[in-house]
């Protein structure tokens, strides 16, 4: 199976994320502003902050110019202040252009300013790892 993580971050949370799950799974990392060519994957991952009830441009535009043909399946994780939103838009967009999005999204504490200082902590991130852990077996399988 090919699995790959690509990750847009503005504070560095989603970055430490994508690099923890990336380095326990053992799969490529690419960061959306550097344009990675993604080819016949089966699994991707993608590891975004939301702001100010938004995933980032550049994660949006990457994820715009994916194809069906690129990747079968995706898994989304997020960081968010609130712990409430998801990446609502890339969901849309994938599923749009006929990529499988897992039902489930990770979703964990960020902070901003005061709001969740601290967070992504150690546990935040070991809950982020073992989700994409789980998501490898249940949704491909």
């Amino acid at each position: 199976m090919n699995s790959q993580l690509i990750y847009a971050s503005k504070t560095g949370h989603s970055k430490k994320i994508a690099n923890a799950i990336a380095a326990e799974l053992g799969i490529e990392i690419n960061n959306v502003t550097d344009h990675p060519t993604l080819k016949n994957v089966d699994l991707l991952y993608i590891v975004g902050g939301i702001y100010g009830g938004k995933s980032l441009p550049e994660m949006i535009d990457f994820i715009n110019t994916m194809d069906n043909k690129q990747v079968k399946k995706a898994v989304l994780i997020t960081s968010c202040v609130s712990k409430k939103q998801g990446q609502t838009e890339v969901r849309q967009t994938l599923t749009e252009k006929g990529i499988a999005v897992m039902p489930a999204e990770f979703i964990c504490q960020g902070n901003f300013l005061l709001f969740g200082m601290g967070h992504p902590n150690q546990a935040d991130i070991d809950a982020a790892v073992l989700f994409a852990k789980n998501a490898a077996d249940d949704f491909i399988a």
